[in-house]
Parts: structure tokens; C-alpha cells; sequence
């Protein structure tokens, strides 16, 4: 389903992986209506397709939707995706399989999934390539590092966890799935890397395995509770299973060929210790990777701060639109 609003057009609903035993998936595909002189797009070399950006939203990997960014950011009345549609992006906002259909890693192959589909049909929709960024905000945004540092493992590829693909066509526009299977995993679509060339990520988890032991003496909900957001997940509690915990964490995989990062968190988190942008941050930097760490005081999860503004969303969303502007400058 399309849609035009200023300055953008929205496909709604397409579907990029059909899980097993699972609903399909859904992305929605944020478009500039066009390319403004001095957009990330119009500074780019002659020729070259939009900058894309896909977009994994949060809700502790069990609640959620695409093309939200959660309750307390829809309220403020401004849409970081739209802003980042007009400094010349295209966004795709992905779902991914929520814990109530599977645990870990079903959620990190979903994402793969969609940079994979990002990639075979980015001629389709004037997208370049080698242009394509991650970014998400805390459960998304722990996805999203996940993204950044785990391209081309074998541990998560799609083709051993029972999903299959489509070409590409609005869910709701009646084409055959005998017609989507014959040309779901053709030869572009296998080719498709998963590798992104940059992260953003809003109050990331990145240490699943020392996230309890790091909560404030406030926090609202920590790992450590039975039945976390964390242990569901795991499909075990954190603690009891450091083994899973390490395996679902970025900083496991930090290496020296990873992307450049900007990690953002509020210095008042009570669901996400702040210290979980922290270590990724100082782990990145010790191997060499272009980090950058914005810490906003504070600011609590979702960017809700003491007084309700506003205030923080706006330099959180400014400062990753300034990110990707100079990534896709850069490259």
C-alpha cells in the first residue's frame, strides 16, 4: 500500500520473510518524494542511489511494532523517521519475530533478513547498496549493534532458521504465494549481503550477561527479575545461563573490521543501565572502531525526562541524522 505525505512516499506492508511457524514479515519503506540539493542523497557522487537506514523498533524483543519509537517519542508530536526522510534517507522499518513466536536468535535473523532484502531490491527503489545503515532504539537498537558486528557469521544465517523470502510485494496485494516462492530465494536475493556500514543505536542492551548487576537502585525492571524481558529472550534467565547471555550480547562480537558507532543513552536510564552504551563504547574504541558516545543527563529510557519535554529526542534524533549525514558523505 502506498502513501504520499509531504515530502515522502510510504509503502506500507511489505513483506521481506516468511518465518516459520510464523506470521510473516512486515517492512514499511520510507522514500524522499525527492532529492533536495544538500541532502545526504544530492551530496553524494553523481549517479548514486539514497542512502538507506533500516529502522528495528524497541519494546524489550517481546511488545512493539515497526515505524514506532515507542510510547513516550510518538507522544512528543515529531517522527524522527520523517525528519530523517527529509535530510534525503530512505528508512525501512522492519518487524521482527517478538519472544511471544521465538526466542534468540530468531529476532537477529529476522534483521539480517530485512538488510538482505534492503540490498536485492535496492535498484527497485533507487537505493544504494553499499549506503545501508542500521539504526535502532533499545531492544532495536541491541539488534541493531548485533547488525553492526555479527556480518556474514554463519552462526545466524537465514537459510538454517526456516524462513523464506519474498519478492518484495505489498502483503495485502493479493499476489499467489506459489508466485512469491518461485522467485523468493533467486540469485540477488542469496547474493544479498547482511553487512551495514554504520549503527545508531538508542539505549542499547549490550551485556546481557552483567546487565542486572549494573541496574540503578531505582530501576523499574532489571534482567535479573524472573521472567525478564531478558530471560524471555533467553528462553532462560540470564544468570542461569551466562553461556545464551554472551551469545545475545554485541559486545561478545566486538572486532576490528566492525562499522562506526554512535551509541546514545540517557544518564537516568532505569531500564537499560547506562553503563551498557558505556562498555560497548569503550570496547569498540580499544579495537580501533570510530565510536561515538552521546550521553544525555537526565534522560530516562525512551528519552522521558524529569520535566517532559521534549528535549532530548530532538538532540537525540538531530545527532543521528548528523551521523548517517556524514557516513553516507563519507563513503
Amino acid at each position: 500500500m502506498e502513501s504520499t505525505t509531504t515530502a515522502q512516499r510510504i509503502l506500507r506492508g511489505i513483506e521481506f520473510a516468511r518465518p516459520r511457524n510464523a506470521d510473516p514479515l512486515l517492512l514499511d519503506l520510507y522514500l524522499p518524494e525527492e532529492t533536495r540539493p544538500g541532502s545526504a542523497a544530492g551530496e553524494g557522487p553523481q549517479g548514486r542511489g539514497l542512502p538507506a537506514v533500516l529502522h528495528l523498533h524497541g519494546g524489550g524483543w517481546r511488545t512493539g511494532e515497526r515505524s514506532s519509537m515507542g510510547p513516550v517519542v510518538d507522544g512528543f508530536g515529531f517522527n524522527p523517521i520523517a525528519q530523517l526522510v527529509a535530510a534525503g534517507f530512505a528508512v525501512a522499518s522492519a518487524d521482527y519475530r517478538l519472544t511471544t513466536a521465538a526466542t534468540f536468535p530468531a529476532q537477529l535473523v529476522d534483521a539480517k533478513e530485512a538488510v538482505r532484502w534492503l540490498r536485492a531490491h535496492a535498484a527497485d527503489h533507487g537505493i544504494d547498496p553499499d549506503r545501508i545503515y542500521a539504526w535502532g532504539d533499545s531492544a532495536g537498537g541491541h539488534l541493531a549493534c548485533l547488525l553492526g558486528l555479527t556480518a556474514g557469521s554463519t552462526a545466524f544465517s537465514e537459510h538454517g532458521a526456516g524462513t523464506s523470502h519474498d519478492a518484495g510485494t505489498s502483503h495485502d496485494a493479493g499476489t499467489s504465494q506459489g508466485a512469491d516462492e518461485a522467485m523468493a530465494d533467486g540469485p540477488a536475493y542469496r547474493a544479498a549481503g547482511d553487512a551495514v556500514a554504520a549503527v545508531a543505536a538508542w539505549y542499547p542492551p549490550t551485556d546481557l550477561v552483567r546487565m542486572g548487576a549494573q541496574a540503578r537502585p531505582d530501576a523499574v525492571a532489571t534482567a535479573n527479575d524472573p521472567g525478564s524481558r531478558e530471560a524471555l529472550l533467553l528462553g532462560a534467565q540470564p544468570a542461569e545461563a551466562p553461556a545464551k547471555a554472551a551469545a545475545a550480547s554485541p559486545l561478545t562480537y566486538v572486532h576490528p573490521d566492525a562499522p562506526p558507532f554512535l551509541l546514545i543513552h540517557g544518564t537516568a536510564d532505569r531500564f537499560v543501565p547506562v553503563a551498557q552504551s558505556a562498555s560497548l563504547a569503550e570496547a569498540l574504541e580499544g579495537a580501533g572502531i570510530d565510536v561515538e558516545l552521546l550521553l544525555l543527563q537526565d534522560a530516562d529510557h525512551m528519552w522521558s525526562t524529569p520535566h517532559g519535554g521534549s528535549d532530548a529526542a530532538v538532540q537525540a534524533t538531530a545527532a543521528t541524522i548528523d551521523f548517517f549525514r556524514r557516513q553516507a558523505n563519507q563513503h
